[in-house]
């Protein structure tokens, strides 16, 4: 393929159902030479028939933050106002990219739909998800940076304070979505953090409401959930901890009494079911059947919190998505996020589906 037939093969794989006018004005060619394009790429074997491709289907789609993760883990005690000895790291990550990374490790067909700047941060991004993640719906933008997250650890590996650049996630709006859309309406899940305009997340649960497609809303923090919908009707799991909880209902959860009328709550706002994260004290899930609190796998040796949470989501959404019940699925979870706080990694590069069973096992 030359240039121009790469460009129109690529709007014809995110849209199949675009006309050939429709191509030629986002192009800016006429119409015949669109339509000789096309034959000439029918001729090549790259499309075939008046549907040109079809998207993928069955495959999840997380949608939201992909960004470089720098991480200062303080050698000694904190002195705040004055310099501390730490080193430093660098790996990516990003709420949305960590789920979908860790659901690829897992064995899932995953894509990521985010917007990433053309800087050296979107080529490391890019390069390293590859493996596990699909980056045909990325949307690269020529003047904007890539998000980054700056971390500093004490020396026991609890955050002291987070820095985040996220600009570039206000460009993550539904006409982006909308060039993606007939992938969006084949999917298996759509799974959506609230690094995403609350315009993203409101047109996301809309059309996964009306395509009837598993729909997962997980929080990034308390701040961004002004970006959370009104109701969650049409939310199947809604995945948050007790901050974000807080934050939503505008009020003070103090013990386990408020915790499940918290969880009642958010039932009550539309959601299918609904899981809190409580940290060391474990989850309190449920749905409009029962709710049941879960234990937190115990852990020691605690090397890093960060991507723990990711991995918990991860793991029960492995479980939810390939029939497994939700007591297990929620054992899966549980498991994972141990297993993630003993390693120095967001994402654990030993993960995979029979690792997480046997590590289940052994508990």
């Amino acid at each position: 393929m030359n240039d121009k037939e790469k460009l129109v093969f690529q709007l014809i794989k995110e849209n199949p159902y675009l006309s050939q006018q429709e191509m030629a004005q986002q192009l800016g060619m006429s119409r015949p030479a669109i339509a000789n394009m096309i034959s000439s790429l029918i001729k090549q074997g790259e499309i075939i028939g008046r549907a040109y491709v079809l998207p993928a289907k069955n495959q999840i789609i997380a949608i939201g933050g992909a960004n470089v993760d720098r991480k200062f883990s303080i050698e000694k005690d904190v002195h705040l106002g004055t310099s501390n000895p730490a080193t430093i790291s660098e790996s990516i990550g990003g709420v949305a990219r960590n789920i979908a990374e860790n659901l690829g490790r897992l064995g899932n067909q995953v894509s990521l739909l985010t917007t990433l700047g053309e800087d050296h941060d979107g080529q490391l991004l890019e390069s390293t998800s590859a493996p596990f993640i699909s980056f045909e719906l990325i949307e690269k933008l020529q003047h904007e940076k890539t998000g980054s997250y700056t971390a500093v650890l004490d020396n026991t590996g609890e955050l002291v304070i987070a820095m985040a650049n996220m600009s570039i996630y206000t460009k993550l709006l539904p006409t982006v979505l909308e060039k993606h859309e007939a992938t969006l309406q084949q999917a298996s899940c759509i799974i959506i953090d609230l690094n995403c305009p609350a315009e993203t997340v409101q047109y996301t649960k809309d059309l996964a409401k009306q395509r009837n497609i598993p729909f997962v809303i997980v929080p990034v923090s308390s701040p961004k959930m002004i970006h959370m919908p009104d109701n969650l009707n049409g939310v199947s799991y809604f995945i948050c901890n007790r901050d974000e909880a807080e934050t939503y209902l505008q009020v003070k959860l103090k013990n386990m009494a408020d915790y499940e009328a918290a969880v009642r709550q958010l039932l009550q706002k539309g959601a299918q079911s609904v899981i809190l994260t409580l940290g060391e004290y474990g989850v309190l899930a449920g749905n409009q059947e029962k709710i049941q609190h879960f234990e937190a796998v115990k852990t020691t040796n605690i090397i890093d919190v960060t991507g723990a949470g990711d991995a918990f989501v991860s793991a029960f959404l492995h479980g939810a998505l390939n029939d497994t019940d939700f007591e297990t699925a929620i054992q899966l979870g549980l498991v994972s996020a141990s297993k993630t706080l003993q390693s120095e990694k967001t994402v654990r590069p030993d993960l995979t589906n029979e690792a997480l069973h046997q590590w289940r096992e052994l508990l």
